[in-house]
């Protein structure tokens, strides 16, 4: 399948595709009047950026965090934590993923009132721009739903003619049963309007009400919100629950084509006025949904997120057996060296499960539940189209799920057992998005669940940046013993070209409790093997190594320890210590 041959068609065929040919060439002209008025303002954006193969590399990791996520007394939120980051972070992250910044009245964030403006309890438009001048930006769009109290919704319950469409309405009673549900929550909630009462569609709760994509207004809309980011310093574009976009009654609203068009049609607009622009998908779905926001590899999502890796490796971890782990690695591809994937292991939202249905058996789940509550974390549910209830996902910090908080392991063994988890994540093919508690070695906050109600509050905690810095500084702290060798993993990951993000990977199967993983440079030069004890046990490792080693040197090198281990007649034969990690390149004699 190829593309259309210039942004412009891409877009007419979209816009025709979902408006109707009739519709399509005025729209068209409106849109078209929008990127050229943009083009005027920021001539320089058309040309920005390396080629397109090389707009992500090998050096690039992604923070994700809240723009309060430091606080200091006198400062606000975005300047604390841009001077926290430019001190600590500078050299190990290149780009950091600004969590929902703009005002809001719900959900941390995710119940949006204004998309052009910064919360001013965390800081203005100058300040998210200084922490563009030392890293690259990736900013959310939160575009299937806006806040109630956003100026759209008010004007729509004043009876504003020109917003009597921005968002969906249905006749209480209607058949909705085929409606795939992400929440065990009411799908519609009744307001009061200007003309009676009205049940509207609301996906994620009551305060946070659904676009209306059938009204082509509010597509033309949200392109001038994603530009207006872009002229702020987003390279990385995040389109929040993507997946739920359209609805047409009758079916299960979630990935439906004409989501995928608008989609397409973002991509499209971005790459005729801010090609450098990417965008990623969250769709927190079973893999095969997932990767289908890629499109031909050419025309949708740069990246999506790997969301079935989070519950994969902590099975692994729990079970002491990668088999499942390495079964799905081995299956990984993307459709052109233009994708790639968003590895990840923890975010502000909690581990979703649903993205394993295939891949995990339900009892295997079940004991992540297990786990899970057993850790003292919680769990979320969804409700499914016959009324029943299922997991959804497990809220807990990463590191409790790997050691309970209230256990008696020793710390080093713990801290030793997260930085694996970390390392296999590292080592894949694709970028590292990094949630700010992992890099910074944070235990859950259930007091927070407490105060909020919310089982997400428990890895949503704020960091006081004085005490931060004191814990950094203590090498008996847990911050300490996470943070330091996180960013020495970081380090030597970016000094290597096999860990570019389309270099090849090829997983080697070693042992069970081994997850081992070949990287190779985009240009074949030079490989790492990857090699992970996801067991507390030692494992005893004899390998074939001779077909990727050209017999330069009759040695290995770890990369993160320099430790150099002999190979005997192209056989790796070494013992690997439990929850120990190896980086392993050809050294010369």
């Amino acid at each position: 399948m190829t593309t259309p041959s210039s942004p412009r068609q891409r877009i007419l065929d979209h816009l025709t595709f979902l408006y109707g040919p009739d519709r399509a060439p005025a729209l068209m002209g409106r849109l078209k009047a929008i990127l050229e008025d943009f083009r005027r303002r920021n001539p320089h954006l058309a040309r920005k950026g390396p080629a397109r193969r090389d707009r992500l590399t090998e050096r690039d990791a992604v923070l994700i965090t809240y723009g309060d996520q430091v606080t200091a007394p006198g400062k606000r939120p975005l300047v604390t934590l841009a001077e926290l980051l430019e001190r600590h972070a500078a050299g190990a992250i290149t780009i950091v993923h600004l969590l929902p910044f703009f005002p809001y009245s719900s959900d941390d964030g995710f119940s949006v009132i204004d998309y052009t403006a910064v919360n001013p309890a965390l800081g203005t438009w100058e300040d998210v721009e200084r922490v563009g001048r030392r890293f690259r930006l990736m900013f959310d769009a939160v575009i299937n739903h806006i806040s109630v109290q956003s100026r759209w919704f008010q004007e729509f319950l004043r009876g504003n003619p020109e917003y009597a469409e921005f968002f969906i309405t249905v006749e209480e009673g209607t058949d909705l049963s085929m409606v795939v549900r992400p929440r065990a929550l009411p799908l519609l909630h009744p307001f009061q309007t200007a003309e009676g009462e009205k049940w509207v569609w609301t996906t994620f709760s009551a305060d946070q009400v659904d676009l209306n994509y059938a009204n082509p207004e509010v597509l033309l809309r949200i392109v001038e919100v994603l530009l207006f980011y872009v002229e702020k310093g987003a390279e990385i574009i995040r389109l929040d629950a993507i997946a739920y976009l359209w609805k047409k009654l009758g079916t299960p609203c979630i990935h439906l084509e004409e989501t995928h068009r608008v989609v397409k049609l973002f991509r499209a607009v971005l790459d005729e006025v801010a090609p450098h622009v990417l965008l990623i998908t969250e769709t927190n779905v079973p893999h095969a949904e997932n990767v289908s926001y890629f499109g031909n590899g050419y025309d949708e999502a740069q990246l999506v997120y790997q969301f079935p890796l989070p519950p994969l490796v902590l099975h692994a971890f729990l079970t002491g057996d990668a088999t499942h782990l390495s079964t799905w690695a081995s299956g990984l591809s993307t459709p052109s060296d233009e994708t790639t994937f968003f590895n990840f292991l923890a975010s502000h939202d909690g581990i979703g499960v649903r993205p394993v249905e295939g891949f995990l058996s339900p009892g295997e789940i079940q004991a992540l539940v297990d786990r899970t509550l057993a850790h003292g974390g919680y769990v979320s549910y969804k409700t499914n189209p016959d009324g029943t209830e299922s997991v959804y996902e497990l809220n807990i910090s990463y590191f409790d799920a790997l050691s309970d908080p209230k256990g008696e392991e020793p710390l080093d063994l713990q801290v030793r057992r997260f930085l694996t988890s970390q390392a296999v994540m590292l080592s894949l093919a694709g970028v590292p998005g990094i949630y700010v508690h992992s890099l910074f070695g944070s235990r859950g906050d259930p007091e927070a669940v407490e105060r909020t109600g919310q089982y997400r509050s428990i890895n949503r905690a704020k960091f006081d940046r004085r005490t931060l810095e004191q814990e950094l500084v203590d090498p008996k702290s847990l911050r300490h013993r996470v943070f330091y060798p996180y960013r020495h993993l970081l380090a030597v990951r970016a000094a290597h070209p096999a860990f570019h993000p389309n270099g090849p990977q090829q997983v080697v199967n070693a042992h069970p409790s081994l997850f081992a993983l070949l990287r190779t440079a985009p240009d074949h030069s030079i490989s790492v093997l990857c090699i992970h004890n996801v067991a507390g046990t030692e494992v005893a490792l004899e390998l074939d190594v001779a077909p990727w080693t050209p017999g330069r040197g009759s040695r290995l090198r770890d990369l993160i320890s320099g430790r150099q281990i002999p190979i005997e007649r192209g056989r790796l034969r070494c013992r690997v210590a439990p929850y120990e990690v190896l980086w392993l390149t050809e050294t010369e004699n």
